[in-house]
């Protein structure tokens, strides 16, 4: 910077004399006299300055010409010159232009001219933490894992792109199924980058696919830290994690420290309903059953639930089911008008043996929402009132095909849950579980239109009616079922022996006992 203003006051400073010797020449008389070898050589003011300018013009050109050759020999020793510069310019510019040749090549799909470019440019550039980026993004886009691999290892010795190549092999790994190395990989590119998100959101999964809930909620805290997560999603997963180390803190007999973790859960989210089931039984084991029962009428405020009911009859197991109906009834009197409830009233009536009671409680749901559970109780009603064997049965055939209902539904691929789990078994997605009913059919028994034969009866004359087919697991068992509720036990018995024939199937959804 200083030369270049040096040689600029110079240059000034040259022009400026050279312009008032020209001045002072025009100004005299005279001229300007020079001999070489014995010759004189008169130049009048003009003629004078002109020479001048000339020798100024030719001293230049020697100069230059002197300095030329210089860099040549300074060239041809290696040093660096401004011919080297000069072709370093050429090559670089040659460099450029096939990095983005590449470029435009990997976006467009055509992953073998871009390898082919990214090659060139690394000749030119000798920059392979630019152009090894786009030889592995090209490689996988080709299907050429082993490259691919080898080239993000090649990576990991630059300290901008070492990021890049962990995260480019957990990829690999990811998709290989190889959740361990993984999630060691993940572990490795979050402590490079704890900001980037997609980083953060696979460490998660990982770290809840494996059960490590401690590391899990040190990445959620993260997350809330670098503002890549709203404080109330914050909040709703941490509960999600506090209950899943909840459970595995019961499963090895640490009930204390799994009370504990259950009912933190719950004050995290009060709407997490296995949070709030798990906390009123830590309620119930400590004798606080006023805790539990205020505990579980504000979640069922929230959202209706049988296993909300489940816990609920846990606060009084020995109770008769006319007892229980009386103290269910601070429960049903929340959400009064919920499909939930009005089952749960449904079936409290029919412990007690009150038919009528349990006909009112479920109202018009067997023609609005005919699910499985519904019209086992409806079955059951009917029995319970004396209806006939093909009523009852009529019912059953249909609750065989009817749709389960709601259920624990995954929000991102829609797998259908047994009982909720943090993570997804099919897509490991995180705290995706929702209770709701499925977006298809899928649900209805697989048994249902071989069963209804069965159930219905057939009206032919014995000598026409067709021969049974071959027994199997499920036809025996539902023969035997059909036969033990033909016996003359009772009309709470034979109540009692319909419902058992969905037992399996409210069990799954969730249903509430009762004695």
């Amino acid at each position: 910077m200083l030369w270049s203003l040096l040689k600029i006051i110079l240059f000034v400073a040259a022009v400026a004399a050279l312009t008032i010797g020209a001045g002072w020449l025009m100004q005299t008389n005279g001229g300007v006299m020079v001999t070489v070898a014995g010759t004189e050589y008169s130049f009048g003011p003009l003629q004078s300055v002109l020479a001048l300018i000339l020798l100024v013009v030719a001293l230049y050109v020697v100069f230059k010409l002197v300095s030329l050759l210089v860099a040549v020999l300074k060239f041809i020793n290696g040093d660096d010159t401004a011919i080297s510069r000069y072709f370093d310019r050429n090559r670089e510019k040659k460099g450029y232009e096939a990095l983005a040749d590449g470029m435009t090549a990997l976006a467009a799909g055509e992953s073998r001219l871009a390898i082919a470019k990214a090659e060139k440019a690394e000749r030119y550039l000798n920059r392979p933490e630019v152009t090894n980026l786009i030889t592995a993004q090209a490689a996988e886009q080709q299907g050429d894992r082993k490259k691919a691999e080898a080239t993000y290892k090649k990576l990991l010795a630059h300290d901008k792109t070492r990021f890049v190549g962990i995260r480019g092999i957990m990829h690999q790994r990811l998709a290989e199924g190889d959740t361990d190395t993984a999630l060691q990989l993940a572990e490795r590119a979050f402590a490079l980058k704890p900001k980037h998100e997609e980083t953060q959101d696979i460490l998660l999964r990982l770290q809840a696919g494996h059960h490590d809930w401690k590391g899990a909620r040190n990445t959620l805290n993260a997350k809330l830290r670098h503002g890549a997560l709203p404080r109330d999603v914050h909040k709703r997963r941490d509960a999600v994690l506090a209950l899943s180390e909840a459970r595995d803190v019961l499963d090895e007999g640490k009930t204390i420290e799994a009370r504990e973790a259950a009912i933190t859960a719950n004050k995290n989210s009060s709407d997490l309903i296995p949070a709030a089931a798990m906390a009123a039984r830590a309620h119930i084991a400590d004798d606080r059953k006023k805790y539990a029962t205020r505990l579980l009428k504000k979640t069922w405020q929230v959202q209706p639930h049988p296993d909300l009911a489940a816990a609920f009859a846990e606060i009084e197991p020995e109770e008769t089911p006319e007892q229980r109906l009386k103290r269910f009834r601070q429960l049903l009197s929340i959400n009064p008008d919920h499909r939930e409830t009005r089952l749960l009233n449904a079936e409290l009536h029919l412990a007690a043996e009150d038919f009528p009671g349990a006909r009112r409680a479920i109202g018009d749901l067997p023609e609005t929402e005919p699910d499985a559970r519904v019209l086992s109780i409806m079955a059951a009603i009917e029995r319970g009132e004396g209806a006939s064997d093909r009523v009852v049965r009529g019912w059953l055939a249909r609750a065989l095909t009817a749709p389960r209902g709601p259920q624990w539904v995954c929000d991102n691929c829609n797998t259908v849950h047994s009982e909720w789990v943090p993570v997804c078994t099919h897509c490991e997605a995180f705290d995706t579980l929702s209770w709701k009913t499925p977006p298809s059919d899928s649900g209805a028994s697989p048994v249902g239109a071989e069963m209804l034969p069965l159930l219905v009866g057939d009206d032919r004359p014995e000598d026409e009616a067709p021969m049974p087919a071959p027994a199997t697991e499920d036809t025996a068992a539902q023969d035997l079922s059909e036969g033990q509720a033909s016996e003359p036990t009772g009309p709470n018995a034979e109540v009692l022996d319909t419902i058992a024939t969905t037992e399996e199937e409210r069990r799954e959804t969730g249903g509430a006992r009762s004695n």
